[in-house]
């Protein structure tokens, strides 16, 4: 029995590590295939979760708004790349996430970055003033150019 709920744990553990909380994910590759599959683009989120000033605003007034999430559940694929500074993350998180930063020539956070469904780069952007609504507007006028 011991075996069957360590067993269990490990399983919900390693799918939770998956996704970062409300269908954010971490894990890029699982992230891109899910995007390939179902035909949507992918939203990047470089954040430094615990102690990036504008990146916690931008969680507070977009990401956790009920405009922002209906419209990602529907048309996004969301993926958190963090670079905590007291939050552990695992070695591996941290080398897929500074590759990623590398790769999209991040230089400071937050920074969005927004791919194609097959991976191309469609834009970069970040932090701006007016809200989910106003932000859900900005994303789509950055994914119809």
């Amino acid at each position: 029995m011991k075996k069957i709920t360590l067993l269990t744990a490990a399983f919900v553990f390693s799918a939770l590590s998956l996704f970062a909380g409300n269908d954010w994910m971490t894990d890029f590759e699982a992230a891109q295939a899910k995007a390939q599959e179902s035909d949507k683009p992918m939203l990047l989120d470089f954040t430094g979760s615990d102690w990036c000033g504008w990146c916690i605003k931008l969680k507070d007034e977009v990401f956790s708004q009920e405009a922002f999430q209906d419209y990602a559940a529907e048309e996004l694929v969301l993926v958190e790349l963090d670079f905590p500074r007291r939050k552990a993350i695992s070695d591996e998180l941290k080398a897929q996430n500074e590759m990623l930063a590398q790769k999209y020539g991040i230089r400071g956070f937050p920074t969005i970055i927004l791919l194609s469904p097959e991976g191309e780069l469609v834009a970069k952007t970040g932090y701006r003033r007016g809200g989910a609504e106003s932000y859900v507007t900005h994303l789509k006028d950055l994914l119809s150019e």
